[in-house]
């Protein structure tokens, strides 16, 4: 099947998919329920503007099947970016398939071929063994490190 998806930018006709891939994603691998009204917002300020984020989206026979947020992060240590792979959603029907593969090389081809890109990361819930399993069938490897943050109270995750 892998030769068979498409990969591209999303664009703005494709805000509601994007926002039902990542509902589903976060009541899937985290029991999060998000509310929709924020969502929808977030994902459509990102597809207006850029420095948020870019998604990209796999297709399948002219239907989006996957889809995978990408984020910058300055790092000072390698005088360079990292991009950060978020929002990353494969309908349940084309699971195990080659979608996320086939979004993670097209990433990571334009990666390597842009100037000042130092590599790629992502964070991934510790009990989510199959993503990590397709991670590291790619290449990549646990980086070592513990996130911690703090957040403002909000409606917007239960």
């Amino acid at each position: 099947m892998n030769s068979s998806i498409i990969v591209r930018n999303a664009e703005a006709p494709d805000l509601k998919v994007l926002v039902e891939g990542n509902r589903m994603m976060a009541a899937e691998s985290e029991g999060k329920q998000l509310d929709l009204a924020v969502l929808t917002s977030g994902v459509r300020r990102a597809l207006e503007d850029p420095l948020r984020g870019r998604y990209l989206v796999a297709e399948c026979e002219n239907s989006v099947v996957g889809q995978l947020m990408v984020t910058q992060e300055w790092s000072d240590w390698r005088d360079g970016w990292f991009w950060w792979i978020q929002s990353v959603y494969v309908a349940k029907d084309f699971r195990r398939k080659g979608v996320y593969r086939r979004l993670y090389e097209h990433l990571r081809e334009e990666a390597e071929c842009t100037d000042g890109v130092c590599g790629l990361r992502l964070y991934v819930e510790r009990e989510n063994t199959p993503a990590i399993a397709t991670y590291e069938s790619l290449g990549m490897v646990d980086a070592g490190y513990h996130l911690y943050e703090v957040v403002w109270p909000s409606e917007a995750i239960v």
